[in-house]
């Protein structure tokens, strides 16, 4: 899933995204600012974290211009007085800026079960195939499959959008963010080795090339 980080930290911001990235989120950075307001508004994104000086006012200027991303706030202060005020400013969430890690992941992949248009159960199943989203466990009927953080992030997001043709140009962008040039060429090499992972020796075909358009993930029509 695609993450915008905006923080007036460099340093920590850099850190934290790295941190995600390991967990197969593609992160945007970005300083407090006009910059993030425009970026927060014109591509679409599944979670916004918010850790600035003037945040909470970022905030509410996001929710008078109709974003409505799930926004996760991080703040210094850890005052009841602070956290309400970042609720009632739009925030879906609030915490400080210490909290343990996996706590922060915990908290973003509760955003992301209830965000809009969401469809993000515990475990994600299309036909014989899961995806444990907390413990990141993969199988194929009994089978366990071993998958790269990417084809990982490829995967969840193919099934969340089950039966729905989704485009390179789609997967790249929530996958990948900016980190690379020639993005559409990466998405068909992690393809090519995740349909080998995952339908290799199964009866039942799940992953298909839609020609000229991209990818759908699920059984063929009868």
């Amino acid at each position: 899933m695609r993450i915008l980080l905006i923080d007036h930290d460099e340093r920590t911001a850099i850190a934290l995204a790295k941190r995600l990235g390991k967990e197969t989120y593609a992160v945007d950075v970005i300083a407090c600012g006009d910059d993030a307001e425009e970026q927060a508004e014109v591509v679409s994104y599944d979670v916004i974290i918010v850790h600035a000086a003037r945040g909470l006012e970022l905030c509410r200027t996001l929710r008078l211009r109709g974003v409505a991303a799930p926004i996760l706030m991080l703040t210094a202060g850890s005052s009841a007085a602070e956290r309400v005020a970042c609720l009632d400013g739009g925030a879906d969430d609030c915490v400080v800026d210490t909290v343990p890690a996996e706590e922060l992941l915990a908290r973003i992949r509760a955003l992301l079960r209830r965000g809009p248009g969401a469809r993000v159960a515990p475990v994600l199943r299309v036909h014989d195939l899961t995806l444990d989203v907390a413990s990141r466990d993969v199988r194929r009927g009994d089978r366990p499959v071993r998958l790269t953080a990417k084809e990982q992030a490829i995967l969840e997001f193919l099934m969340r959008h089950e039966g729905e043709v989704v485009t390179r140009v789609a997967l790249a962008e929530h996958v990948w963010a900016s980190e690379h040039d020639n993005l559409t060429n990466l998405v068909d090499v992690h393809m090519s080795n995740l349909r080998r992972k995952i339908d290799g020796g199964a009866a039942v075909t799940l992953l298909r090339t839609v020609r000229g358009l991209g990818y759908r993930l699920g059984p063929a029509p009868e």
